[in-house]
């Protein structure tokens, strides 16, 4: 059965026993915070890297044990996120983590060939939704990675959202491809890459899913508006997962659904040798929590 909600996904990551977490520039409130919730809820050990004073400070003022926590003394946030990449390479890490660092320095080292952890595959960010008023998750990509994708880019950003739909229970997840239209339109190439990538994935070239597009955002997600435009398709109106054209349409999306519509964001970066989490310092720490119970469930999944 598919998760419906965040508690289901922590729920599932306690069942997945306890993942390591390497987490950078771990000398932030946030960051120990989040490192303490985990391990409360017992679904994470996490090693601390950073500057190792700074963190054993903070810790004390915020009376957060560190007995069951590695701290490795890391003070240069840039050389922090090398080590994490280097722990999670060496698999002493089952996860890597962002901490009080800048995302781009974070995904840099994600990305450092010889020390990263590429693997051929293309780096993107999955938001995982929980909305008032909706029976189901809604997952939604690109909004923090991929600035402005092509068509390759799109059909890989496809693949690492069916990857995290499947995750999270979803068997055959329903992938809308967004554009302002429903309507092929040569005048609006997004609706040509749309086009493009359900018959991709008519041909077998995207797997794992039901791809659909161009879709508009309300016959996406309303079986009503699909209904009343006369849409002949198996994902309008029912969309798992949401696939933005481009960074700027995908980030002003998820600010929208927290900030208009009061629901809940979590998410991952996937297409690595492991889930990397780049939660903002602005998540509440439900979500930030909910981020790494879905790195948890993924971290798992993979190893079995």
């Amino acid at each position: 059965m598919p998760y419906s909600s965040f508690a289901e996904i922590v729920d599932a990551a306690h069942r997945c026993g306890p993942q390591r977490v390497a987490i950078a520039a771990a000398d932030d409130r946030d960051t120990l915070q989040a490192a303490q919730a985990a391990a409360i809820e017992g679904i994470a050990a996490s090693t601390l890297v950073g500057n190792a004073a700074t963190i054993r400070s903070l810790a004390h003022e915020l009376s957060i044990p560190l007995d069951a926590m590695q701290i490795i003394d890391v003070p240069d946030p840039r050389q922090a996120a090398v080590r994490v990449m280097e722990l999670v390479r060496s698999g002493q890490a089952d996860i890597a983590k962002k901490g009080h660092i800048d995302t781009g320095d974070f995904l840099r080292a994600a990305l450092d060939r010889e020390s990263g952890l590429r693997t051929g595959r293309l780096l993107s960010h999955v938001g995982v939704f929980e909305i008032p008023g909706f029976d189901r998750l809604i997952l939604m990509s690109d909004a923090g990675v991929v600035v402005a994708p092509d068509i390759v880019q799109k059909a890989e950003i496809v693949k690492n959202a069916i990857q995290v739909a499947h995750a999270l229970g979803i068997v055959e997840p329903k992938v809308a491809i967004l554009a302002a239209t429903e309507r092929v339109n040569p005048k609006i190439p997004t609706t040509l890459d749309a086009a493009y990538l359900a018959k991709m994935a008519d041909r077998g070239q995207i797997t794992g899913g039901i791809v659909d597009g161009p879709l508009a955002l309300d016959n996406a997600i309303s079986a009503k508006s699909s209904s009343i435009k006369g849409i002949r398709s198996p994902v309008a109106g029912q969309a798992d997962i949401l696939i933005a054209p481009d960074i700027e349409a995908g980030n002003m999306l998820a600010k929208a659904i927290t900030y208009f519509a009061r629901g809940r964001m979590a998410g991952l970066v996937v297409g690595g040798q492991a889930p990397l989490i780049v939660a903002s310092r602005s998540d509440p720490h439900d979500s930030k929590l909910v981020s790494m119970a879905i790195g948890i469930v993924m971290a798992a999944r993979a190893k079995q």
